[in-house]
């Protein structure tokens, strides 16, 4: 049978007795390229070889690359095909495909990386190229980056390290020279695309960056910042802690991140939703010291359950509409809750929210049955209706409180069927009562008046003022 064997030439410094066996007694020897430097051993050994370098100058793309080099190599007997580095993983599976189909058994031998070569020395680091980099780097582990081969290239790594490391973190970069050795230097990270001399096999050697030293942090960061806390060392107060008694904080902050969204500042958008989410993962925490689960299973709750409620992203359904796309949620979540009546329904929205918002949510999921007002000026009359039981129970001693109730949950109806917030509208409501009531004050003050000694009607005077004053 016929053949094919794979051997890494990597540099003439690390060429392995295996491999230059191999391609010293070749039928044929094929060379992926013969300007880089680890085909030095060859050419001084005068051997007779044929280089895929035409292959590389004609193709139109990769796939095209690969695919020719295979059916060269399988279209005659057996051969050896020398590689720099330690393999052609980009061409690997074009090569074994073509083997199959053309009856050769392939070998690949092993051979010594470039990361090796340039770092002999290095016992543990993560390795990837310059091409697929980490979507997130381990910053506790050395990070080995081959195959940076144009300032280009260099330029995209230094963009993608700096969103993790410091600009001034000394990197070590590794440049084959033309007798197949490395020089190694050290240079500033921000430096790195100012450098020359990028080919194949230029290796860049990243350090292990201590916690405290980051310049970003990432989710996997604030868990182990709440692990340290929780712990019998950390912070007296985080560890006491429990879900009962920062259940209040979470609330807080929520109303906190409102404000900031109102406000439209990033900077203090970024802290909020930090605070929130600190809360998530504080509260994950605890349950993850009780055994119960830990802040993956919160994460991988909310993607599944984002998967299934948008089957018209990830699935077969069709929803053209926002309307649609709501229909199809409330539809699955009451599948998933179990809930066969619409009352139900209703008694799922928490108590726990604010009043306001508690009412319109449960007015709003009543109407999806059909039980509403067809506009707001249609249920505007309630509220007269209620007002007037309201004044009736105020006057004939009745249940006073249950007709306020009235009242007010017929107010937010008609807030609601007007395409308002009554939540957002009362609270602008309170904010203008603010501003109003300190310019009153401040007029009083100009005229020499304290508010607390001036009777109701000299007040409503100045509040009169107020309002005129923009």
């Amino acid at each position: 049978m016929k053949q094919l064997i794979i051997a890494p030439l990597s540099t003439p410094q690390t060429l392995t007795d295996a491999a230059w066996k191999a391609i010293r007694e070749a039928d044929t020897l094929y060379l992926q390229t013969e300007k880089h430097p680890s085909a030095l051993p060859v050419k001084e050994a005068h051997l007779s070889y044929v280089s895929m370098d035409d292959l590389y100058e004609a193709a139109d793309d990769f796939d095209a690359l690969n695919t020719a080099i295979a059916a060269r190599l399988t279209q005659g007997g057996s051969c050896v095909y020398a590689v720099p580095g330690d393999g052609c993983y980009a061409q690997y599976d074009a090569i074994e495909r073509a083997c199959s189909e053309s009856g050769f058994t392939l070998t690949v031998l092993p051979g010594v990386s470039y990361a090796k070569a340039a770092f002999p020395t290095v016992q543990t680091a993560r390795f990837c190229t310059a091409n697929a980099l980490p979507k997130v780097p381990d910053l506790d582990e050395q990070l080995c980056i081959c195959e940076i081969d144009t300032p280009i290239a260099a330029g995209e790594v230094k963009l993608y390290l700096q969103r993790f490391y410091p600009d001034e973190l000394s990197v070590r970069l590794a440049v084959m020279q033309p007798d197949g050795g490395y020089r190694v230097e050290s240079i500033p990270l921000y430096t790195l695309d100012h450098q020359k001399d990028f080919f194949a096999g230029t290796v860049l050697l990243v350090p292990a960056v201590p916690f405290f030293e980051r310049t970003k942090y990432l989710y996997p960061d604030l868990c182990r910042i709440m692990d340290d806390l929780r712990a019998p060392d950390g912070c007296p107060w985080d560890r006491v802690q429990t879900h009962e008694s920062i259940k209040g904080d979470l609330i807080e902050e929520c109303y906190e991140l409102c404000d900031a969204i109102d406000e439209g500042e990033d900077e203090h958008l970024i802290e909020e939703l930090g605070d929130v989410l600190m809360q998530v993962v504080f509260h994950a925490t605890i349950a993850k010291e009780q055994g119960r689960f830990d802040q993956d299973d919160v994460s991988d709750g909310i993607v599944k359950k984002l998967i299934c409620r948008h089957p018209h992203v990830f699935g077969n359904v069709v929803a053209d509409t926002a309307e649609q796309v709501l229909k199809n949620w409330d539809a699955i979540k009451a599948e998933q809750r179990h809930q066969t009546t619409q009352a139900e329904v209703l008694c799922s929205v928490p108590k726990r929210f604010p009043a306001l918002m508690r009412a319109a949510k449960v007015q709003k999921k009543a109407s999806k049955v059909g039980f509403d007002w067809d506009s707001a000026k249609d249920a505007f009359p309630k509220i007269a209706e209620e007002t007037e039981e309201l004044a009736e129970a105020m006057r004939d001693g009745g249940n006073v409180a249950e007709e306020a109730g009235d009242l007010l949950f017929a107010a937010v109806n008609v807030i609601r069927l007007a395409g308002l917030d009554p939540e957002q509208l009362l609270h602008r409501a309170i904010d203008k009562f603010i501003d109003r009531f300190g310019r009153m004050e401040q007029l009083a003050c100009a005229d020499g008046h304290v508010l607390s000694e001036m009777p109701l009607s000299e007040q409503d005077v100045y509040w009169e003022k107020a309002k005129k004053v923009r």
